[in-house]
């Protein structure tokens, strides 16, 4: 059987120590926002159950919060992550600093505010991001250009103190800009109009000293263990991964369309990683559950494969958001459809690298569309039955924020000695009807299209 779950838990409340306010307190995990949910806490307390676990995995590793929680327990973990910024921001998270080396960062940290504040010195294009005007004003702007140039112009490429350096250059660009993160995604702040007597400009070096300051900060606290994080696809896990596993805890992209591209690209065109919107696009096509640029206007023409394992509660779901009277409802369905084929392939693979009794933890979240509940975790749930595991349970985490109905859970499940590659390989496929999208949607509006829906 899996491990009784450790959290004890008042679900009809946001049990906030469950998500990134926690996280944002705790050294390296605070070192950058991806998600509102998934906190160290909840982590630690299914690896304080599992100390036995000779090798944890999280599939879809994000910011490296599950290996990172296990390094510092002493435990051997690694990370499988699909963003290319994602897995270098988590290399450096991963690392163990000397004391030598923070001291270099931060006396050339100095030297760099300073030179970033004067008139001469080098200065880098700004990045080609749509509208960047909006994300920051002109001072804040100009200031990025500088400090870019002078980390770049003052330390060597693959460099311990380059690296601190740009994660602190990461930070400071968000706050330095005109994002909010008050809300479940990113968004803008409203614009202060009111009229001031002096006009008093920000310290914008002083804000980059801050910033890495936390850094450092956190770069003393080294992991008892190393962990990794590995370039790959969730969705074949096993072509990635050559060792077995004990444990697996992980939250995949949830259904709601929050796309992970455009709460990273800031970070991803300043650092180079996106060179254009085209290609933010198809970044976010390859990814599970992405909907940013082309990734919308390619759902329009996307049919299932017909091999997928859908459960009743997706089919009744996907029937309820095609409805003929909501608008965009097919192409939402479309974008339902795809995510759990997706899903499909990940759960269906993912015994491979397990060993027998291995547990699984998937954290994910329910949604709705045009009133229709999307039950993620009995999705889920049923989906790991059919994969061949034993023991699947449902553990109901917290109330979210937005809506009455809204929750996150663990769905939790147990690798049997029949989930093998008998059922990987073979998984029962129940087709459906494919759903098509509307001729009109298939035109450049359908590269933004709003669903009433939400996370």
């Amino acid at each position: 059987m899996t491990t009784p779950h450790p959290l004890t838990l008042d679900t009809s409340k946001q049990n906030a120590h469950l998500t990134f306010k926690q996280n944002q307190h705790m050294g390296r995990h605070g070192w950058l926002r991806l998600t509102p949910a998934y906190s160290v806490q909840l982590v630690s307390k299914i690896l304080e159950a599992r100390r036995d676990a000779a090798a944890i995995l999280d599939p879809f590793s994000g910011t490296g919060t599950t290996a990172l929680c296990a390094a510092y327990m002493g435990l051997t973990a690694t990370g499988l992550e699909l963003n290319p910024f994602l897995v270098w921001f988590s290399s450096i998270k991963f690392r163990r600093f000397s004391a030598t080396s923070i001291e270099e960062a931060r006396s050339l940290g100095a030297a760099i505010a300073a030179a970033s504040s004067s008139a001469s010195g080098p200065t880098a294009n700004p990045p080609p991001i749509h509208n960047i005007e909006r994300w920051w004003d002109e001072d804040e702007l100009r200031f990025l250009c500088k400090l870019k140039a002078c980390i770049l112009d003052r330390t060597e490429q693959g460099t311990t103190a380059r690296d601190l350096l740009l994660v602190a250059f990461c930070r400071t660009l968000i706050t330095l800009s005109n994002a909010a993160f008050n809300h479940q995604s990113m968004s803008f702040k409203d614009a202060d109009k009111s009229p001031t007597l002096f006009s008093m400009g920000r310290d914008n070096a002083g804000v980059f000293g801050k910033e890495l300051a936390f850094v450092l900060d956190g770069a003393t606290d080294n992991p008892r263990t190393l962990p990794s994080v590995m370039p790959g696809d969730a969705r074949q896990a096993s072509r990635f991964l050559g060792n077995k596993f004990d444990l697996v805890i992980t939250s995949p992209p949830y259904p709601n369309r929050i796309s992970y591209i455009r709460e990273l690209r800031p970070y991803m065109y300043w650092l180079g990683f996106l060179a254009d919107g085209r290609d933010a696009g198809e970044h976010d096509w390859r990814a599970i559950g992405g909907t940013w640029g082309v990734a919308t206007s390619r759902l329009a023409d996307w049919k299932p494969s017909g091999n997928a394992f859908t459960p009743a509660h997706l089919r009744k779901s996907l029937v309820g958001i095609s409805d003929p009277k909501n608008e965009n409802g097919r192409l939402l369905a479309n974008y339902v459809a795809k995510y759990f084929e997706d899903m499909w392939q990940h759960l269906s693979d993912i015994g491979r690298i397990l060993n027998t009794n291995a547990e699984v933890h998937y954290v994910v979240g329910n949604s709705t569309f045009y009133g229709t509940l999307l039950p993620v975790e009995d999705i889920f749930k049923a989906m790991l039955q059919e994969a061949g595991f034993a023991d699947v349970s449902i553990v109901r985490l917290r109330k979210r924020n937005s809506k009455a109905e809204l929750f996150e859970f663990d769905v939790t499940a147990r690798k049997s000695q029949s989930s093998g590659h008998s059922i990987v390989c073979e998984p029962r496929r129940v087709s459906h009807k494919p759903l098509r999208t509307r001729s009109r949607l298939t035109r450049a509006r359908a590269v933004r299209v709003r669903g009433r829906h939400s996370r």
